[in-house]
């Protein structure tokens, strides 16, 4: 029938592997299929929505307890986004919070090129700085 796709197929259409899936089940993200007298799982085109929504919000780097919610929000479409704008926000922090221990990390380490002099072990900066704790003590 059109609209019901067997797990293979809506893995293809989702754009997720099969093993995403189950999990998602797992989780209860996604609510269990019907089967057929077959015993197949047969998923509609409302496993394939709820499914495009979990994979997009976790290209964006949201958690699945944040997806959980906004999927929870997402059900009273008559209520107010405040709710749905706090999880963006806390997820935006975290995100700026990564970027900016990115780029501490990105500085160090162009630190220990510049004074990499490209000669023996004994005398990289590579190794130097990795064998000592001066660096994690430096990062607090």
């Amino acid at each position: 029938m059109a609209g019901e796709y067997s797990i293979g197929d809506l893995a293809v259409k989702a754009g997720v592997k099969v093993q995403t899936i189950r999990f998602y089940e797992q989780k209860k993200l996604l609510p269990e299929p019907p089967r057929t007298g077959g015993g197949q799982r047969r998923y509609s085109e409302e496993h394939l929505n709820r499914l495009s929504f979990i994979r997009h919000g976790r290209d964006l780097g949201f958690s699945l307890e944040m997806i959980e919610s906004l999927m929870l929000l997402k059900e009273h479409p008559e209520d107010d986004c405040a709710g749905a704008d706090q999880i963006a926000r806390a997820h935006l922090a975290q995100v700026e919070d990564k970027i900016l221990r990115l780029k501490s990390l990105q500085t160090e380490l162009k630190k220990m090129l510049v004074h990499c002099s490209s000669g023996k072990i004994h005398d990289c900066r590579v190794i130097e700085a990795l064998s000592c704790d001066c660096y994690q003590h430096r990062k607090k």
